[in-house]
């Protein structure tokens, strides 16, 4: 008895299926020879039995459902295969808000243009339009946020109403002339208008800063009018400096010992000066000091430095009133103050340039640009007619290092020794004089490199030699129209003593204290005398908190003299 074997197929699935179902789904499994064998055995008995024809129907049969199984993969594709979505006109997905046909992106468009129609429909006072815009930008942002919080987009019969009413009023806005070229127009102005105000604020602030600078404090006023008043009323007082006076008298011209010289109307500016020289000395008592200050404050001056111990050093204290030779007819800048034109620039503002003058009077009226104390540096040598040397010393400096090595210093036969100022550019001869002078143009050169004022070696032999005073007048005679340099002491002295300057290490001399809050440490620290050049001085409210204990340092706060007029 035959048996006939069941030929099983097995699908993609890995299910087994029968003949007749694998024909469907076109999935066969290799026979074997054998069978092959077999086969065509039994086709060629079943040819001798049976008609062609039903060969033919099993052809067409197979060809059929092998068309229709490639149609059906095309309209149904494998499930593990990842088709995109097509995205929608005016959907929220990612690529729809970027694309120009995206409604969300379209109300935003409309929405930017709304908000700037509605700042310039209230600054041309139509309220109504700017309300209205208003309006509609509320409801914009209620529909964007709206969409986002559901997770759906945006549908156009949701925005339809909204974008166009929108549309509606930027026709208006438009019809209004509240076009870009306006709008661009407007804001230049009120640009304008911000940089005016800036200009103000700056010019006021500059000018409120002078005033705190130039103020004297109450502390400051209450000191130097007890000490007055002390040497009014104290006879014993005035005969101890007299009687002292007369012991030093010799140690006043001894070229063998170091002389200072400081002038100013700053009684505990002066006395920090002569402080902090002394307790940074060596040898104190080889130091002799040289002040000179004013009728007003010679009192004071007299009365503090008799009253405070100073460690042997010699003192002097003069007038500058009591230096008769200084006057109009000697000295140009008295000669120039009493010209009416002068006059009228320095402290008036009529006239045909009355607003220049404005801006710069305030600067002007400072006395340190008009006291003789200030100028009297150019007349060192005929003031100490019998010293050799000096070193002159600003009263807004603190010594911090013994200063005995500067009288030593080479100068290499030149008269002044100085620190320069020309690591910047703007510290250039050029910076300070008009060049464009022909008198300043073929003298000297623009880019040579500036120094300052406030710690510097004289060499008094030299000077007399060179006849710096008389260079010195030259030029201030020839800026009497303030037509070479505007103000101030330091480009008549760049001037006068012009390829006569030595230039000294940096460290001697640290300047920026009174302006500059950005000084490096180390550089405070290693310098021998800092300087608090500029208006924040270390006496004053807005001198800055970084420095001024530098300056506290030789302040005795426990003096009741100070305690009385509340300094701290």
């Amino acid at each position: 008895m035959l048996l006939e074997k069941q030929e099983i197929f097995v699908g993609l699935n890995g299910i087994n299926i029968g003949k007749e179902n694998g024909m469907r789904a076109g999935l066969y499994n290799s026979p074997s020879p054998s069978q092959l064998r077999r086969k065509s055995l039994e086709r060629r008995n079943s040819s001798r039995r049976r008609p062609n024809y039903p060969i033919f129907l099993v052809i067409v049969g197979v060809l059929f459902i092998l068309g229709f199984w490639i149609v059906g993969l095309q309209q149904y594709p494998n499930p593990g295969t990842h088709l995109p979505d097509k995205t929608q006109r005016g959907g929220d997905t990612d690529e729809g808000v970027l694309s120009p046909n995206s409604l969300s992106r379209q109300l935003g468009d409309q929405m930017t243009l709304c908000k700037s129609y509605a700042v310039i429909a209230k600054e041309n006072s139509n309220l109504q339009l700017a309300w209205h815009l208003s309006a509609q930008i509320r409801a914009s942002q209620q529909l964007l946020s709206l969409a986002a919080t559901r997770g759906s987009p945006i549908v156009w019969k949701e925005v339809k109403p909204i974008m166009q009413e929108m549309s509606s009023l930027i026709y208006q806005a438009k019809e209004l002339h509240y076009d870009s070229a306006t709008m661009l127009m407007k804001l230049k102005a009120e640009m304008q208008a911000l940089e005016e105000m800036a200009n103000t604020a700056a010019t006021q602030s500059a000018t409120f800063g002078q005033l705190a600078a130039e103020a004297v404090p109450k502390s400051l006023y209450c000191l130097s009018l007890r000490l007055a008043m002390k040497w009014a009323s104290d006879a014993d007082l005035r005969e101890q400096v007299i009687k002292e006076q007369k012991q030093v008298a010799t140690a006043l011209v001894n070229t063998n010992l170091l002389h200072f010289c400081v002038f100013s109307d700053n009684v505990l500016g002066a006395s920090v000066v002569v402080n902090s020289t002394i307790m940074n000395a060596n040898h104190p008592e080889h130091l002799v000091f040289h002040l000179v200050t004013d009728a007003v404050n010679y009192g004071a001056m007299q009365s503090w430095f008799c009253l405070n111990d100073f460690k042997g050093a010699v003192i002097e204290i003069q007038t500058v009133e009591s230096f008769t030779w200084l006057n109009a007819s000697y000295v140009p800048v008295l000669k120039q103050l009493q010209d009416a034109e002068t006059q009228n620039y320095y402290f008036r503002s009529t006239g045909q340039n009355a607003g220049e003058a404005q801006r710069t009077a305030l600067k002007f009226r400072n006395p340190k640009y008009l006291s003789m104390l200030n100028h009297l540096r150019f007349y060192i040598p005929e003031v100490y007619p019998q010293l050799d040397k000096v070193v002159f010393l600003d009263d807004d400096v603190v010594v911090q290092r013994d200063l005995t090595d500067l009288f030593s210093l080479d100068l290499h036969n030149n008269v002044n020794g100085a620190v320069e100022t020309c690591l910047e550019s703007f510290h250039r001869f050029h910076k300070y004089l008009n060049f464009s002078h022909p008198k300043i143009k073929s003298h000297f050169d623009p880019d040579a490199c500036g120094w300052a004022f406030g710690m510097n070696v004289f060499d008094l032999v030299r000077w007399r030699e060179e006849g710096v005073t008389a260079r010195y007048h030259y030029w201030q005679e020839q800026n009497v129209d303030r037509t070479l340099w505007k103000l101030g002491t330091l480009p008549a002295g760049l001037l006068a003593f012009y390829g006569l300057t030595e230039p000294l290490d940096r460290r001697w001399h640290i300047l920026g204290l009174g302006y500059d809050a950005n000084i490096d440490a180390d550089l405070i620290e290693n310098g021998a005398v800092v300087h608090y050049n500029g208006n924040m001085k270390p006496w004053l409210k807005l001198a800055m908190s970084r420095y001024k204990p530098i300056w506290e340092n030789y302040v005795d706060f426990q003096n009741s003299y100070l305690q009385q007029c509340n300094f701290h």
